[in-house]
């Protein structure tokens, strides 16, 4: 309602003007020019009052029915009341800058490939241009299991099958659906991808297939693993995704039941743009199975939760400094002290006691900042052949993400489990 009364009381007051021209051309074609420049209006009205009153009185009559829907609209909808008086729909919306350095030379189907987005997960490397549904070209590269953190490919036209399939699709303007071409031998391509905390691989791309596909390209690229977007070192609990959700919903089991032990089955399938799911989650929390109805929620205070969500935070571990031993006589004869049933390796944790003495902690939960301010956390996996740091981070779906860290390149290092 509100809608319709401002709509028709800017029609009355569009009306009232191009009728109040028209008179000015019918006086004169001075005052006809003159007229579509709002002060020689202003001019004419004054000047020729009894012929533009009409004119004048119908655009007044407008502002009735404008002035009613606004105030409608300010009493039912506020939000869009101030986003309206405000004008920032006037103002262009600003550009978002790309989340992923990606600089790739050449051309796909014979055409300049910029993507914007990258992914390597479920083992497929997804390049694409375009932020729509279907991609306005797009490259899929299908890769073998990866068995550790980084990856590393090269393909010749002569190596035999089984190769990984190689797919890329455009979008053409007059068609609703993209084209599409898949090809397993006769093409050329080089990777060499590095984890890069806390869910990226970057590293060098080369592909060259077949002349016939006119499709070349080489560069840096840089994927994310995951569905997680991160800002300053935290998940960002805005973003819509499935790994979102999931990241949500282990928080809240953990703190619900107490305990870091806690595994999440696959959530169902999702749809978004939306505000609210209601899900049947399963899961193990210290190896019991348990089956609950969550009910998911995205506020713009906190971004997506549960409702109903309010167990506390877990408290970092402090580190606690050893109170200093009591003054004693030195006698000639030490009595050893006892042993301690249980140690907090976390007090004297350091990276160089962790390069020295790896084996003590072996699958401990640890976490890494590195000098660019990325965080990375997961369990330690030792240290690799060349005196790198291993972690490993189970994600979403089958697998495990691994970093690969040189000692460096991290600025601070913690131990967060005893």
């Amino acid at each position: 309602m509100d809608a319709l009364l401002i709509l028709s009381g800017l029609l009355l007051m569009l009306f009232g003007l191009v009728w109040l021209i028209m008179l000015a051309f019918g006086s004169s074609l001075f005052w006809g020019l003159g007229s579509l420049f709002p002060p020689l209006t202003l001019v004419y009205v004054v000047r020729h009052w009894r012929i533009a009153r009409k004119a004048v009185a119908l655009s007044a009559l407008g502002c009735i029915p404008l002035v009613v829907g606004f105030v409608l609209l300010a009493s039912n909808d506020p939000v869009r009341f101030e986003a309206i008086a405000s004008l920032r729909w006037l103002t262009p919306a600003p550009i978002k800058p790309n989340e992923l350095a990606i600089e790739l030379r050449g051309q796909l189907n014979g055409e300049p490939f910029a993507p914007q987005q990258g992914e390597l997960i479920d083992g497929v490397l997804s390049l694409r241009e375009g932020q729509e549904f279907f991609a306005q070209r797009a490259v899929n590269v299908h890769l073998p299991p990866i068995t550790n953190g980084a990856v590393r490919l090269n393909v010749l036209p002569t190596d035999a099958q089984p190769l990984p399939e190689v797919e890329i699709s455009w979008l053409l303007p007059e068609h609703d659906l993209p084209e599409a071409r898949r090809l397993n031998h006769g093409y050329t391509l080089y990777l060499d991808l590095q984890p890069l905390a806390p869910n990226k691989m970057t590293g060098d791309f080369h592909l060259v297939l077949p002349a016939q596909f006119n499709t070349t390209l080489s560069g840096k690229i840089e994927l994310f693993t995951n569905r997680l977007r991160y800002i300053d070192g935290k998940v960002d609990a805005y973003f819509d995704s499935r790994d979102t959700l999931s990241y949500v919903i282990e928080d809240y089991l953990q703190r619900r039941y107490a305990s870091r032990a806690v595994r999440l089955d696959k959530l169902p399938a999702v749809s978004f743009p939306a505000s609210s799911f209601e899900l049947e989650v399963e899961a193990l929390v210290n190896d019991q199975p348990q089956q609950i109805t969550l009910l998911l929620s995205k506020t713009e205070a906190l971004g997506w939760g549960v409702q109903g969500d309010q167990y506390a935070r877990f408290a970092e571990p402090a580190v606690v400094s050893p109170a200093p031993a009591p003054a004693s006589s030195v006698s000639s004869t030490t009595t050893p002290a006892p042993a301690r049933s249980s140690v907090d390796r976390r007090l004297r944790f350091s990276l160089e006691r962790l390069q020295r003495t790896p084996e003590q902690y072996n699958n401990l939960l640890i976490r890494v900042t590195t000098a660019h301010g990325s965080t990375a956390q997961g369990r330690f996996a030792g240290i690799n052949a060349n005196g790198r740091i291993v972690i490993r981070r189970e994600i979403s779906g089958p697998g495990e993400a691994s970093y690969i860290l040189r000692p460096d390149e991290i600025s601070q290092i913690e131990l967060l489990e005893p």
